[in-house]
């Protein structure tokens, strides 16, 4: 996702310290979460993890739980030099700079990921440029890594329109999540009073489906589509994961059970339907492979968002709390007889959220090329 390594987290960490050094983000201001890193900065949830973990460890913020993760109070701004960063990767006391998460000896690593290589924005947005700096002021200290965004002021109720409405409510809804969606938020994320949006959206139920409407339309199927059904659908597949990716709060808002009525959603409905026609395979048993590849790929983005949520609720990343519950995993498997658990946890297990995607993927159409009388 993020495509370079260990120095686009060095240099998200250097922003970041900067802002702190000069006094843009005070003591007790919370700095971006993860889930606000991945979102401005398009890298993996890995790789924003690791910016927090090296801001802590060098003693500039530090995690309160229920907070989030907030400048550390004995941070003196203006007087701290930035650590050199060698090519080499190590700061100038020679010491490595923090590597990937790897599993502890007590339990399995379960970490964000470690990268990917599904592209950070939806085909079809803007090529080439880069997701947009932090300037002086952006975040905000009363919430966690949320952007604020300047008011309208007095903004006349003439100048709304729904798709503004829709944009703002999707802008609080990449930053903080759906929760924090409201029609009095977005009113105040636009400067205007709550009653003028109920002109044109009738509640946050018809607002949301706006929302899902317009990452949906967001969405670029291409012109010529692979031959084969199978590259057919991994494209696809691949598309929506990196859609769920730059929007977490999608996949949760999504059923299954109880499908929206989305007319933008259609289009990729269709094609991959289209993919497993004409392979032997009735209607009723394509649409239910459709469903059951749509559900794999929400199904493991739903965890995107309840790792971002958990993030902000105790003020932990996701390595740290797993070193946190290492006494209680060593303690369920006190005098149990688990080899292979005991195998996993001694050897670590380093978890990728999109490393599992891709595997869950084509094990799911190695079955279907099973039902197919043909497999080009």
């Amino acid at each position: 996702m993020d495509g370079s390594g260990a120095g686009r987290y060095q240099e998200i960490a250097a922003e970041l310290r900067r802002r702190i050094e000069t006094g843009e983000l005070r003591p007790g201001d919370r700095v971006p979460s993860t889930r606000e890193i991945i979102r401005r900065w398009g890298v993996a949830m890995a790789t924003a993890t690791k910016v927090l973990t090296e801001l802590r460890r060098e003693g500039l913020v530090r995690a309160v739980p229920g907070v989030g993760t907030v400048v550390d109070t004995g941070v003196r701004t203006g007087s701290r030099p930035s650590p050199a960063v060698s090519p080499q990767g190590k700061a100038a006391g020679g010491g490595p700079l923090p590597a990937g998460s790897q599993g502890s000896a007590g339990s399995p690593r379960a970490a964000g990921g470690r990268g990917s290589a599904v592209p950070a924005r939806e085909a079809g947005a803007e090529p080439g440029v880069p997701p947009r700096a932090a300037g002086a002021g952006e975040f905000s200290a009363g919430r966690p890594g949320a952007p604020v965004r300047s008011r309208r002021r007095g903004a006349p109720d003439g100048a709304l329109t729904p798709a503004r409405i829709t944009s703002a409510a999707i802008a609080v809804a990449d930053a903080e999540g759906l929760g924090a969606v409201s029609m009095r938020r977005v009113a105040a994320e636009l400067g205007v009073a709550t009653m003028s949006l109920y002109r044109h959206v009738a509640d946050k139920d018809a607002l949301v489906l706006r929302m899902m409407e317009e990452i949906f339309a967001r969405m670029r199927l291409p012109g010529e589509p692979p031959r084969d059904w199978r590259g057919r659908i991994e494209l696809a597949a691949r598309l929506l994961w990196a859609t769920f990716r730059r929007h977490p709060w999608l996949a949760p808002a999504m059923s299954v059970t109880r499908p929206q009525p989305i007319a933008a959603a259609l289009p990729f409905t269709e094609w991959m339907l289209t993919a497993l026609d004409g392979h032997g395979l009735d209607l009723e048993t394509v649409f239910t492979a459709y469903i059951t590849v749509f559900n794999h790929v929400r199904g493991t983005a739903i965890n995107l968002e309840v790792e971002a949520e958990a993030e902000e609720l105790t003020g932990m990343s996701v390595d740290e709390w797993m070193d946190a519950q290492e006494p209680a995993f060593k303690a369920i498997m006190a005098g149990r007889r688990l080899p292979m658990f005991e195998s996993l946890s001694a050897s670590g297990y380093d978890f990728d959220i999109d490393a599992l995607f891709e595997f869950g993927l084509q094990r799911l159409l190695d079955g279907i090329s099973m039902l197919l009388t043909d497999t080009p």
